[in-house]
């Protein structure tokens, strides 16, 4: 079954990255799996290498393709989605990585499972979420968290994929929207510590986690660098502000262009990095990107020409909510979330899962056009047919 000759390349492979890589680098043969997997110990295929393809084989990676990134219910093809933001997440993380010569499989993993756990509608779907996980007591929604929970806990019909230690935290402690001119990896961490670190952050969302590995720290300052230009750049096409608008400091160090932004943070960033076990900013760099986060913030994010619908669907989501909730305690079979969602699922996860945590698990999961088609189906008035066909028998 297992080819000899692939096996041992493989093997050449992992022995090669301990002179490759940098001696910060988190090696292939350093992963660490919560259960034995003889296919991946016998396969041509090296650790987190199998989990890039695991998380891209993912149902929940097929669904990124219809998720907001930040700008929703607006007809334009130009526009990022979160499918697109993770291959640029992924893309920049690498190039990091291949300079400072870290393990690029790791950071691949990461980057593509990092926003798996997002809800419809981006940020304003997850917050929505979280008052309602909160009101029925399982809660605050994150979508970190989420991301770890699909992937250790509901995929595969409640088996999961078996990921290593160091691809889920660093799904985990991503976390992008917090600023960081400065991180250094947590390193000595385990399985137990996952699960206390999830609970630290469900308790006080403001509580910063760094991440185990220097890779996954990577990821986190990517994620940061991918949306910031392309969220100004999505921003003018839909004439919400023009590039003249960015403060000129900003400017002046970062650039005013998508590219020249990209190109300026990766740079600063290496070059503050080499040969480091931390990764950082210049104070310049830094201070211009803390501002530039700022404006986004007050001009592109809360801005209330792009939040006209947002009513509305904080509506959909508590009746939605409401609506799958009351189908699981009546035991209504016909509905969707027994037939899309727990139809198939595991013993355990049925079992061991309160009912408003399956309605979060299921909503959290579903693509914008998704979430749209089932509030239509349940909560908008259809038309009656033209004619009725003769039971009077039935009726009288």
């Amino acid at each position: 079954m297992y080819n000899k000759l692939l096996l041992s390349i493989k093997n050449d492979l992992d022995e090669n990255e301990k002179e490759r890589f940098s001696s910060w680098a988190c090696l292939s043969c350093q992963a660490v799996r919560r259960e034995r997997d003889d296919d991946i110990e016998q396969g041509h295929r090296q650790s987190f290498s199998v989990d890039s393809d695991r998380i891209l084989h993912s149902l929940a990676y097929s669904r990124y393709i219809d998720k907001t990134q930040v700008f929703y219910l607006i007809k334009n093809d130009h526009i990022t989605h979160r499918v697109l933001h993770v291959q640029l997440v992924s893309k920049i993380a690498r190039t990091i990585g291949r300079l400072l010569r870290l393990n690029e499989d790791l950071i691949e993993a990461i980057a593509l499972g990092h926003d798996i756990g997002h809800t419809p509608f981006g940020h304003d779907g997850e917050r929505f979420l979280s008052v309602l996980c909160e009101s029925h007591q399982i809660g605050r929604f994150l979508h970190n968290i989420q991301g770890v929970r699909f992937l250790q806990e509901i995929e595969r019909k409640g088996k999961g994929w078996n990921l290593t230690l160091q691809v889920l935290d660093g799904i985990l402690c991503h976390d992008g929207e917090i600023h960081s001119q400065s991180i250094a990896p947590k390193r000595e961490k385990n399985f137990k510590t996952l699960i206390i670190e999830i609970g630290e952050k469900e308790g006080d969302p403001s509580v910063d986690i760094w991440p185990m590995t220097l890779e996954g720290c990577v990821v986190r300052m990517a994620d940061t660098i991918s949306y910031i230009g392309r969220d100004i750049e999505d921003a003018i096409r839909l004439g919400l502000i023009a590039r003249q608008d960015i403060p000129e400091d900003c400017k002046r160090v970062l650039g005013d262009t998508n590219g020249t932004i990209v190109y300026t943070l990766v740079e600063d960033l290496v070059a503050n990095s080499l040969n480091r076990e931390d990764l950082n900013f210049s104070n310049d760099v830094g201070f211009a990107l803390k501002k530039l986060k700022e404006f986004n913030k007050r001009y592109i994010y809360q801005d209330s020409r792009v939040k006209g619908q947002t009513t509305k669907i904080k509506l959909m989501f508590e009746l939605l909510f409401e609506k799958y909730l009351e189908d699981l305690k009546t035991g209504n079979e016909n509905s969707p979330i027994y037939k899309g969602f727990l139809e198939g699922m595991s013993p355990k996860y049925v079992e061991q899962t309160p009912l408003a945590a399956i309605v979060r698990d299921s909503i959290a999961g579903m693509t914008d056009e998704y979430f749209l088609g089932q509030c239509r189906k349940n909560f908008f008035p259809e038309m009656n047919p033209n004619f009725f066909s003769q039971n009077l028998a039935g009726s009288i």
